[in-house]
């Protein structure tokens, strides 16, 4: 028996050199028998080439007229390295679809990870406690999106992405046993625990349907059991200090007053 073409792709053994240092690395230090201390990290966009495994969607793959984009932004003194998730919402009706009752959404998300030499290739965070995003929102409705590999694949687990600072970066972290399950976006009762040792992708997507524009800045997202030193750090550089606050506030005086 010959293997596939594509699980000879070097791709396949890129995943799967990757994945046997991880678990080296996990059975070296051994991380199973304690609780880890390092932060998991699931997505980091610093650079251009880590959009290649995440994806875009939208109604308009159903005929809807809401855009969406996915794109990376490069670091500046007060901005770290993102992808920026921003379009338009439209809750426009295609008239050649009757079928369509509703749309105005947008959304991205991880793609599959595909196969490795360990087979599936997976995120085990059952031995952490939290989902942790770096972002800067807009203010606007955003859910993050869990899948799992459960038996049904169209289940999501959701959570509200809370800003407590819009307009600023922050950090916020989410416990995993507070996600909901869904599926089609109502809530799946009786509510199932997440397969927390089978997460195939994570994503964000923005389904208020309040028609104009949106923008959301997402830097990285993983697993952790509390915000390191690093972490605090990093919170404290990218804040504005307070003579930038005091100019934004101050254009945004101007703007409201018809001074620009």
């Amino acid at each position: 028996m010959r293997p596939s073409l594509h699980l000879l792709a070097p791709g396949f053994f890129r995943r799967s050199l990757d994945e046997f240092k991880r678990l080296s690395n996990i059975a070296l230090k051994q991380e199973g028998l304690r609780t880890p201390t390092k932060p998991y990290v699931l997505l980091d966009f610093s650079d251009q080439t880590s959009l290649e495994s995440c994806k875009t969607l939208s109604d308009a793959d159903i005929g809807g007229f809401s855009r969406v984009s996915l794109e990376h932004i490069s670091a500046t003194a007060t901005t770290p390295p993102h992808a920026r998730f921003s379009g338009n919402i439209s809750i426009e009706l295609p008239s050649n679809r009757p079928q369509v009752h509703r749309t105005g959404y947008a959304a991205w998300r991880s793609i599959d990870r595909g196969f490795t030499l360990f087979g599936k290739s997976l995120w085990d965070i059952d031995p952490y406690t939290y989902l942790a995003l770096r972002f800067r929102s807009d203010g606007r409705k955003y859910l993050v999106n869990v899948q799992t590999d459960s038996i049904v694949p169209t289940d999501l687990h959701q959570h509200r992405l809370y800003a407590q600072r819009p307009g600023e970066w922050e950090t916020v972290l989410i416990n995993w046993n507070e996600f909901v399950r869904t599926n089609h976006g109502a809530v799946v009762e009786p509510q199932s625990e997440m397969l927390r040792q089978k997460v195939r992708t994570v994503g964000i997507g923005l389904i208020d349907r309040v028609p104009g524009d949106f923008e959301l800045g997402i830097s990285r997202v993983w697993a952790t059991n509390g915000l390191t030193d690093t972490d605090l750090a990093e919170s404290r550089r990218l804040r504005p200090t307070d003579w930038q606050l005091q100019d934004m506030e101050k254009q945004s005086a101007e703007r409201e007053n018809g001074l620009r």
